[in-house]
């Protein structure tokens, strides 16, 4: 089924998370050696549902595609995906999508005394303050980076 989906523009795209169906996949019962292979790989028989793993709240549970480097420091790079939480209450140091004057973000949350601003995760970036005539929404919060493959 392809994701519905419900935001394009230029820094995040945005998915509903379709959570109604099962995919169980083969999970490996024991750490992957970056060494020499195990023969115990013909004898798996473990299951995982990522969508059980990864998604705490289903309703609220969206998935968001990278535009961009903004936040290449934090290990978020252009192509991945996000899983991204609306229920999680936006603390100082989350990495949250932003509905930032018209626009979405993706940057770190940081509370300072009587100020919040946007911080991304790349010097050639400057953080934004948000100032009172912003019209500032914290989406959601991140809960997981699913990698582009290389």
């Amino acid at each position: 089924m392809p994701l519905l989906n419900l935001h394009q523009g230029k820094e995040l795209e945005i998915f509903a998370a379709e959570t109604e169906t099962d995919l169980e996949l083969p999970l490996l019962p024991f750490q992957i050696s970056a060494g020499f292979p195990s023969p115990a790989l013909d004898f798996v028989d473990l299951s995982i549902d990522l969508n059980k793993q990864l998604i705490e709240h289903p309703s609220a549970t969206f998935y968001g595609r990278v535009k961009g480097e903004s936040m290449k420091n934090a290990g978020i790079n252009d192509g991945d995906l996000l899983v991204i939480d609306k229920s999680i209450e936006p603390v100082d140091g989350k990495i949250a999508v932003c509905y930032l004057d018209g626009e979405f973000t993706l940057k770190r949350i940081k509370i300072k005394k009587n100020e919040l601003w946007l911080i991304p995760e790349n010097e050639a970036y400057k953080p934004i303050k948000i100032e009172e005539n912003n019209n500032l929404t914290i989406w959601g919060i991140v809960t997981y980076i699913i990698k582009k493959p290389l």
